[in-house]
Order: structure tokens, then sequence, then C-alpha cells
């Protein structure tokens, strides 16, 4: 494994040696950090994997790990546990490791498990990891994600808009826009903007001065200064208030802002991902969302897809779950045995891929290490399925019905994306995807 560099993080000066000299021999190219402080000073652009100690002085191995997803989320890490803590590796594969080690290992196990983990962190496409869990597939629409998400994320692009349903992965296509881009080594920093309080949201935001409001006992910096350098996930901007879009518009238009209380601007070079499962076109007409900041986010745009349109991916996003669920619980994996399957395929996904997890999860820790059969999954699956061909059937009609009105709205607009979106009452974002789905050749964009 020639010129991949690795940084160990371990304060036990013999092994660091001789890991360091197993390791060069190897061709690899070696740096280290004797506490988790030092190695979250570490600059991480060249970092290819880290080796992880769980038993750090000051700093432990977990904050050290949850340090280093926030600044590197894609940075893959392996943890190094002491004999019989064996729990505590599985807990840091929850947040975010990739891999652990037991003390004593094998010179070989541990190139097994670089070897291995590198592989894996292949970009294109995107195949393991907590971080990529809800973007694997070898769907087409899938395929298309990825390759947009590594273009998007090395271009010049500093404001992207993520559009899909709740539960499809939308946290996850910022991490990787921040963690594929030159910006990685920097924060990422995300925002649910439905879950702070409106009469704090801008402090937050833009932080305050001490004696800004009532509580503002001392200067707080905020969450776009922490950002500066890297990336800003605004999750559920349709959620933000009114009152607070127009100095949102402002900083995404020139990146200065002013905190609350403060007599002067400051400034952040910060890329911002904004993300929403609501049509903004609609907030606009409806005037819940201000139309100026919503053409200033809608200039690069993602659509992520739902569950039920990439149907080839279940099963394997079912099973890479049911992995890591069992790793968490200490037990085996649960299988899907083909009349479970059947269900699993025909149901909807309302909650998407997180509703997929929520399942398996629930599996594991229920019926550990068995086959699920349809009679053991929930009620609701049981109800969404159809008798016999039914589904079937009635799936090819609405398709035909659906195409037939697509078409219809593009030839009575002459093929104009905008005004055709608008005759059937959707958003030009869903009429797009639903080209996508039915795979009605496009014109260019009108």
């Amino acid at each position: 494994m020639p010129d991949v560099h690795v940084l160990i993080v371990d304060d036990e000066e013999a092994l660091v040696r001789s890991l360091s000299y197993a390791l060069r021999e190897e061709g690899m190219r070696i740096s280290t950090a004797s506490s988790g402080e030092a190695a979250l000073q570490h600059p991480l652009d060249d970092i290819d994997i880290v080796l992880l100690d769980l038993g750090l002085p000051g700093i432990d191995g977990m904050a050290t790990l949850d340090g280093l997803r926030q600044r590197s989320p894609l940075l893959p890490v392996i943890m190094i546990s002491a004999h019989g803590d064996t729990r505590a590796a599985v807990q840091a594969v929850k947040g975010g490791a990739t891999d652990y080690l037991t003390k004593p290992f094998e010179l070989d196990d541990l190139l097994a498990t670089i070897s291995s983990t590198l592989a894996l962190d292949v970009p294109e496409p995107i195949t393991s990891g907590e971080l990529a869990a809800g973007l694997q597939g070898q769907s087409a629409v899938m395929l298309a994600l990825h390759g947009a998400v590594q273009r998007i994320a090395r271009s010049s692009a500093t404001r992207i808009l993520l559009l899909g349903e709740s539960g499809t992965g939308k946290t996850l296509v910022a991490q990787a826009l921040h963690g594929y881009s030159s910006r990685a080594g920097s924060a990422f920093i995300e925002v649910n903007c439905a879950a702070l309080p409106e009469q704090l949201i801008e402090a937050e935001l833009f932080g305050s001065e001490k004696g800004a409001y009532t509580g503002a006992h001392q200067k707080r910096a905020g969450l776009v200064s922490q950002a500066n350098g890297g990336t800003l996930f605004l999750d559920e901007i349709g959620e933000l208030p009114l009152s607070l879009q127009a100095k949102l518009l402002h900083f995404l238009e020139n990146g200065n802002y002013r905190a609350v209380g403060a007599s002067q601007a400051s400034s952040a070079d910060v890329r911002v991902v904004a993300a929403t499962n609501r049509d903004l076109a609609d907030d606009v007409r409806l005037g819940r969302f201000r139309e100026d900041l919503f053409y200033r986010l809608n200039v690069i745009t993602l659509d992520i897809p739902a569950l039920r349109e990439r149907e080839e991916d279940l099963l394997l996003l079912a099973r890479y779950f049911a992995q890591r669920q069992a790793l968490e619980e200490g037990v085996s994996p649960i299988r899907f045995l083909p009349d479970s399957v059947e269900r699993l395929r025909r149901h909807r996904w309302p909650g998407n891929v997180r509703e997929l997890k929520n399942l398996v999860e629930r599996l594991t820790i229920l019926l550990p290490g068995q086959g699920i059969s349809a009679a053991m999954l929930p009620v609701q699956l049981q109800e969404s399925v159809l008798p016999d061909n039914t589904a079937l059937v009635l799936g090819d009609q609405l398709e035909r019905a659906e195409r037939e009105l697509v078409t219809d709205a593009l030839t009575r607009t002459a093929g104009h994306k905008g005004l055709a979106a608008q005759l059937l009452g959707i958003s030009r974002h869903a009429l797009k995807r639903r080209l996508q789905r039915l795979g009605i050749e496009r014109s260019p964009e009108r």
C-alpha cells in the first residue's frame, strides 16, 4: 500500500515506534499524535486513515473520534481498544469508526484491516461506513447521485440545495459534499432550522455580544463563525422564520453578517448546503418563503431519490443495516426469508431509508440471529401488501396514467418544464424527478 498516509494517535511510545517502523516497511507514510488534543490540531488534508487508541489521556478516544468526524466526516478511523474492551470498541463503530482492533494484534491483521478499509473508502460509488449508509446502492439513480455529489463537492459552488423526502439521507449527502471537498479539513456544522426556538436562532447562527438579550451573559460565537473555511449545513431550511430569511440572504450574497448586539459586521468563508423536504416553490407562492432567498439557494440542486425509486438497493441496505446492528448488539445478524423479502419489496417506505434502518434495529433486538419470515414483520408491512398480482397490475396502471399526464403537459407547453410543472400543480424539481423515474426523454432545460 504505497503512499498511504497514516495518522497514529496513541500515547504508548513503544507501540507507536513499532507500528511506525512496520507500516513504513510497507511503503506507508506515518504521522503521529500522542493525545486526542494533538490529533484534533493535526492537519488532515493529506491523511488517508487514522489509527486511534480508545484509552488516551486527556480527551479520550471517543471524544477524539467525534472531533475527527466533525472535521472530516469521510476520513476512515480504525479504533484500537485494550483487551476485553470490545463493548467500547463496538460503541466506537456506532459513533462513526470504520473498524476496530483489540490489543494485542498481529501486524497481518492490522494490514488487512487497513487494506479492506481503504478499499471500502473508494469514492465511486460509496459502499460502506456509517456515513455512507443511506447512500449505498448500485441503482442507476444512486450511481448518478454519487457522481453528482463528487463533482459538486470539488467545484467552486458555495450554495447548494438538497431536495428530497424525509429519511432519504440528505444529511449524509451534505456530509459527503463536505468530505469530498477541499474544505474537508475544516469544520462541518449542522443546524436544524426546525429545532431551534425562533427567538434564539439568529444568535445561534450569527453569534451575540454580551448583554445583547436577556440571558446573554457573555460574548458567543455563532455557528457561521465556527464553520468558517468549512461547511454550514442548514437542515429543514423551509422552517426558517421569515424574519431571519432576509439576514440569511444577505450573508449568502457576500459572506457578511452581524452578530446580535454587535456594532460592526463580520465575514466568513462558508459553503452553505441547505436541505428541505418541502416544496419551496409552493412556499414562495404562499408567502412562507422569500422568493429572492429561494432563487439564491436554487442555483445548484441535488434531488435525493426516495427508497421506493431505488428498489434494487433495498436488500443491499437491509443486509448492511442487519450487519451493523448485529455488531452493535453483539449478536448474529438477522436474515430476511423469501416471503418477507416480497413484503419489503411491496412496501411503499414512506419513511425511506430511516424507516428501513429502524425496522432492522427493532427486529435485531427482538429476534437476534433469526430468519425473518413475513409473519414476523410489523403489522404496517403486512397491511401495505395487496393480494396476489393486484399491486403489480395497479402499479402498472398508475405508471401509465402518470406518464400520459406528464407527456400531455409537456406537449401542451411545447416542452417548457416550468410551465408543465405549473399545469400539473407540482414543483419543477418534482417534475424533474418524475421524468427521471418514468424514463421520459427530456429536451434541454427551459
